[in-house]
């Protein structure tokens, strides 16, 4: 119960993610969500492709907003998720049998987006070539060591998204030990008052250190 009520909020947020930027939701498998950008409508290919990466940014702020939430409640172990993104040609329609059918998305791209999704590491965006040549205007990324997939014979030439361009940097620094909890969101908060409060609470510990001695 308790699991299925963490999953259902998961998916509600980022469902609502998707549609904001336009996406369509083809299906959820398990925990994992399908969207895609396209079709019934579409901005064109490189406005699609952009509102695609800004959607996943905006996924991975959230998840790392819920998971101080559930930490706060007394989960522990780090709720992430990975996620890859593709652009090519595919087919789209009803497809199934004649008691049920389904409006899904089908094609070799969308397998590449999969197997992208699960090279990924937990809390990162993996996109391709071809999509990175649509946004590297709009994200900063770093280029990955090209690496081979199953069902894929060549190997594949893929990019960590970092963030937006101009923005600060989206990592979330945290540290655990018992009776200590610590999250710094590099992108949200001021850097400097960081490092200040930091060393406030070090000149406490210090002087609480010096008084039971």
């Amino acid at each position: 119960e308790e699991l299925t009520a963490i999953l259902n909020r998961y998916l509600n947020e980022m469902a609502g993610i998707a549609l904001k930027y336009g996406a369509t939701l083809d299906k959820y498998v398990g925990d994992a969500i399908l969207a895609f950008f396209g079709d019934p409508e579409t901005r064109g290919v490189a406005e699609d492709a952009k509102a695609c990466v800004a959607m996943a940014l905006e996924m991975q702020t959230r998840i790392a907003e819920l998971d101080a939430e559930w930490r706060d409640m007394g989960h522990e172990r780090p709720f992430q998720a990975r996620m890859g993104i593709n652009t090519g040609f595919c087919t789209v329609g009803n497809f199934g049998s004649q008691d049920r059918m389904d409006y899904t998305i089908i094609g070799a791209a969308v397998n590449l987006a999969s197997r992208l999704e699960g090279a990924a590491h937990p809390g990162t965006i993996l996109i391709t070539r071809d999509t990175w040549s649509l946004v590297k205007d709009l994200v900063n990324a770093k280029e990955t060591p090209c690496f081979k997939v199953k069902g894929i014979a060549q190997p594949i030439q893929a990019y960590e998204v970092l963030g937006l361009s101009g923005a600060p940097s989206a990592k979330i620094i945290r540290r655990n030990a018992g009776g200590l909890r610590v999250t710094i969101d590099l992108g949200r908060s001021d850097r400097d008052e960081a490092v200040r409060v930091l060393k406030e609470l070090i000149g406490e510990i210090d002087a609480d250190a010096r008084s039971v001695g």
